[in-house]
């Protein structure tokens, strides 16, 4: 997305957020900054030797990078890279499902499954944070084809900065429809603030824990698809 087409979709869905009441305090996100800076450097000093134990597992595992790298969408619709431990194969998004995971898929490797049970495959998404592109807390980044597919207070989860874990998460994860789930992000720009981030962030802990809500019923991740877009949540 070119920067022109960044700033005019900033300012779309600030006047839709300004329509249903959802201005989140220039103080508070400020705060919110500082408070991800802080977070992201203390969690990558005490991380960074699993971080790095887990890449020489991923890398010893199968072929390919430890890292995998792709373009989501931050906030704004502002387009940046994400990184991942890699939990599939190589090359894994142009084969079988493509974006979506079936139950059982074959592309997931072996420590893979094991990263994705944990949610260790997030770690290097601690630099992220630290650069700016993500916070703690806020809807998840999702792919960049996803915004012409979502209707526009869909696209009202770009207000806030994209976050490791959010209210979606805690509340259904990806076992949750596609619509329940982007309104739930929606609820958390009305419902935002430092305090809320802070629940948020605590109740993930039990959510890891318990490993609830990490695949669908049918076992995989549904990809979102254009005719989720106008159903009803």
């Amino acid at each position: 997305m070119a920067q022109q087409d960044v700033r005019e979709l900033r300012k779309l869905l600030t006047e839709r957020a300004r329509e249903i009441d959802a201005q989140p305090s220039p103080v508070g996100l400020a705060l919110k900054r500082l408070a991800d800076i802080i977070g992201a450097v203390l969690a990558l000093l005490v991380f960074w030797p699993l971080l790095l134990l887990l890449a020489i597992l991923v890398r010893l595992d199968s072929h390919g990078p430890a890292i995998f790298s792709q373009q989501r969408l931050g906030q704004w619709g502002r387009p940046f890279t994400l990184h991942k431990l890699r939990t599939m194969v190589k090359d894994a998004e142009k084969k079988g499902a493509g974006l979506a995971i079936e139950k059982n898929d074959a592309r997931i490797t072996r420590i893979g499954a094991f990263l994705r049970k944990a949610s260790l495959d997030e770690l290097p998404q601690l630099w992220n944070v630290l650069t700016g592109d993500m916070s703690f807390v806020g809807p998840r980044p999702l792919p960049v084809t996803y915004l012409d597919r979502w209707n526009e207070r869909q696209q009202l989860r770009l207000v806030m900065p994209q976050g490791l874990t959010g209210w979606s998460q805690v509340t259904m994860r990806n076992d949750g429809p596609w619509p329940e789930r982007l309104e739930k992000d929606v609820e958390y720009l009305q419902k935002w603030s430092l305090g809320f981030d802070a629940r948020v962030f605590f109740v993930t802990f039990g959510k890891v824990l318990k490993r609830s809500g990490i695949q669908t019923a049918e076992g995989g991740v549904e990809e979102f698809k254009p005719e989720h877009r106008d159903a009803d949540a």
